[in-house]
């Protein structure tokens, strides 16, 4: 039996280890969001902070373990193979769960999911208790709801508190300093950073070192009693310091802010979140010494009141944990992808924006706007003046267009905000062994500060707001989906025992698989967020990247049309939902293209702006190609999947035909684009219109069999709609051949000209 219960030990660290690797993807974004978006240093040096910061502050968890052995239900009312069911449970659920969100970049909290999973598999053992013990308690006996409601009372109020305050810290710190605060910062920068170490300090040095596994008693104690001075101490002697130091070197003291803080903040991640990676699987290794410190014990009947006191965690399992988490940040590309989500809701600059508009949103902004206008109406012009050239972010649109692809997504002073607040929060609740949401806190604060800084402006708003209702919504749904999955896997465990969680391991291994399938091929390789290319283009650049761009889309075009021809005509489902997948990839790809135009062309050298109509007369085309292949695609795919009634022969057969003829042609357009000689394009016209001639004899057949009722209504509006697109494919691809050749005629002019200038 003892044998039995060690495997599920195992299993559960198994489990952790897991869990760690997708919670850290999901909660980097917390301490890396800041020196990220505002380019601090390289990604490297960023990495490394934040990775020391992991490591110190995985020694600080200690205390925080309670909340899983005791926060949410009373251990003492469960026996030995309950709890186990209740932490296999919670740990199986955490990890599917997470990874979900990892996959789809939407950052949520591992704090709630962690506490609303111990409260669903509580729950659920606590009913079973309840139907099938005469001598049980009532259900609320069972669980600790005055410590789970103010567990969770506290992550949602720090919902507010941390959107509220760096609301108004970032409104304050901007009146100071403006965007233009180089000036200003040699005066003030000192005492900025001072108190901003100095806060750091007291809030991860003396109310974290509560919880530190390896300090001792009277270091505390030391600590506790020198609060004020160590303040005092700090601030004076930190302000000093930077000033000599800006004085004698071109020291940059908000980059040192940033950095110190991103350390603060990896340190005070750990310190609080660790818990909800490790915690279930120690109190569950606390169990299992528990149970086999008494041989002979039946796991039924042995109740866990061990866990009620106090328990200290070894420090070598915290730095275990640490090295894992450290390597996670390293390695994890999904980390990356929830990054970037958070850092586009807060950039400073508009342009493409991940998510629409919803009726809130936009309702939410025109009220907004309505009760700007009300307290502008009432406020001194010279005083509205003054508030408007503190918040005019020209200077930093400026730098922005001199950095190039080194532009950050914000500025220091921001990122320094963010990062002092979120981390004065955490600490605090840390110090107080309340797990609120470290996620919740940073990501919020994050929002805060950015819409003080009207990061949110008349372009963006609606966009920017649906991607925070976005978010907090996921949040939500983290907390349900966490308490159902998490009580149906209970009953499941209950109900088959080991059989149940063999088959549950298994489908975390698939789950865990398929999402990071899904994640490869929806995102690639992504780019740390921020970074956003603005390099300068000259006239070759540009053409060499269209034209790359260009023969990249036309090859999908072949490849989707042959595909879904060949489909269509063997009623293929797969091969036709694969081509379906296929131009959905081909629409986002002109569609991003498209999109990015306006940066495209503000990047332009002076000399090649004329090649700017071009270009978009190009993408304009590729778009259209886009669509035109799209409806060929879709109602092919919908006639095969619902089953209609296949093509006649004779249709296959001509549709077949007219698919070589287009891949031909398309091919033949291709090497002419790629080799960029277009002496051959009367000839691609007289091409086209032979091809054209066949369609049209084609759709003459098509209206034959149809006045002689050889075919149904969908057959008919199957094959025209192909036939229609398909004309029109071939009418835009020789637009296209004509754009590309004027685009690149242009250049090569206006490149001779300059030479010959020189």
């Amino acid at each position: 039996m003892e044998s039995i219960y060690l495997i599920l030990i195992v299993i559960l660290f198994v489990l952790a280890i897991s869990d760690l690797v997708v919670g850290v993807s999901n909660d980097a974004v917390n301490f890396l969001n800041s020196a990220v978006g505002a380019k601090a240093g390289n990604f490297r040096l960023i990495m490394v902070i934040a990775a020391l910061g992991v490591l110190v502050g995985a020694t600080f968890s200690s205390g925080m373990m309670e909340v899983a052995r005791k926060g949410i239900f009373h251990p003492q009312y469960f026996y030995f193979s309950e709890i186990i069911i209740i932490f296999l449970a919670v740990m199986i659920t955490d990890v599917i769960l997470l990874d979900l969100f990892n996959t789809f970049g939407m950052p949520t909290s591992t704090t709630v999911s962690i506490v609303f999973e111990l409260l669903g598999a509580a729950v659920a053992v606590s009913i079973i208790k309840v139907l099938n013990d005469p001598n049980a308690l009532e259900l609320s006996q069972y669980i600790n709801s005055a410590k789970a409601l103010a567990i969770i009372s506290g992550i949602l109020l720090s919902v507010v508190v941390a959107f509220t305050v760096g609301a108004i810290i970032q409104y304050f710190s901007r009146l100071i300093f403006s965007f233009d605060y180089e000036k200003r910062i040699k005066y003030y920068g000192s005492i900025w950073g001072g108190l901003a170490i100095a806060a750091i300090t007291y809030f991860m040095l003396i109310k974290g070192a509560k919880g530190a596994a390896f300090m001792s008693d009277d270091v505390k104690d030391y600590i506790k009693h020198n609060s004020v001075a160590i303040i005092g101490i700090s601030f004076v002697a930190w302000t000093i310091i930077l000033q000599i130091v800006t004085w004698i070197t071109r020291f940059d003291i908000l980059k040192f802010i940033v950095l110190v803080g991103t350390f603060a903040l990896a340190m005070a991640f750990a310190g609080n979140d660790l818990v909800n990676f490790i915690g279930v699987p120690l109190a569950g290794y606390e169990s299992y010494k528990s149970f086999i410190a008494n041989p002979g014990a039946d796991p039924n009947l042995f109740l866990m009141t061990d866990l009620v006191g106090q328990v200290k965690t070894p420090t070598y399992f915290l730095l275990i944990a640490g090295l894992i988490m450290v390597i996670t940040l390293w390695t994890s590309r999904k980390a990356k992808s929830v990054i970037k989500t958070s850092v586009d809701l807060g950039r400073q600059e508009e342009g493409e924006e991940r998510f629409g508009s919803t009726l809130l949103a936009r309702t939410i902004v025109r009220n907004s706007n309505a009760l700007n206008n009300a307290v502008k109406s009432v406020l001194p012009e010279s005083f509205i003046k003054y508030i408007d050239k503190q918040f005019d972010h020209k200077p930093f649109v400026e730098k922005q267009k001199k950095l190039g692809s080194k532009a950050p997504a914000f500025d220091m002073i921001r990122a320094s905000v963010t990062l002092v607040v979120a981390s004065i929060l955490i600490a605090f609740a840390t110090s107080l062994k309340l797990p609120l949401s470290t996620t919740y806190v940073t990501f919020m604060v994050a929002m805060g500060t950015s819409l003080s800084d009207k990061a949110w402006g008349r372009e963006s708003a609606v966009y920017r707001i649906t991607g925070v209702i976005s978010v907090i919504g996921g949040w939500f749904f983290t907390a349900f989906s966490a308490f159902v999955i998490s009580f149906v896997i209970a009953y499941l465990i209950h109900l088959g025992s080991f059989a149940a969680i063999l088959v549950l391991m298994v489908l975390v291994g698939f789950v865990v698989y398929r999402t990071h399938v899904i994640h490869r091929r929806k995102h690639g390789v992504v780019t740390p967020a921020g970074s956003v290319i603005k390099e300068k283009y000259n006239g070759e650049k540009i053409a060499t990247r269209c034209t790359k761009n260009v023969n990249d889309i036309l090859k999908d075009i072949s490849v989707i049309f042959i595909m879904t021809i060949d489909g269509l005509s063997k009623e293929n489902y797969r091969t036709l939902k694969k081509a379906y997948k296929s131009v959905q990839d081909l629409n986002a790809e002109t569609k991003e293209l498209k999109d990015n135009v306006n940066d495209t062309i503000l990047n332009l050298e002076e000399n090649f702006i004329e090649t700017g109509h071009y270009y978009v007369q190009v993408l304009d085309y590729l778009r259209e190609m886009a669509h035109s292949i799209t409806f060929i695609i879709k109602p092919s795919f919908e006639h095969v999947d619902n089953n209609h009634k296949p093509l006649l022969a004779i249709q296959v057969t001509e549709l077949k035909e007219l698919s070589l003829q287009i891949q031909n042609f398309i091919n033949e357009i291709s090497k002419t684009i790629k080799a960029g000689k277009f002496e051959n394009v009367n000839e691609l016209i007289e091409h086209q219109q032979r091809i054209l001639k066949v369609l049209d004899g084609i759709r003459k057949g098509q209206i034959k069999r149809i006045k002689a009722n050889e075919v149904g209504t969908r057959n008919s509006m199957l094959y025209l709609a192909i036939l229609a697109e398909t004309k029109n494919l071939l009418l835009q691809l020789i637009n296209l051949l004509k754009a590309q050749r004027d685009f690149l005629v242009y250049i090569s002019n206006n490149n001779s000209q300059i030479i010959n200038k020189d």
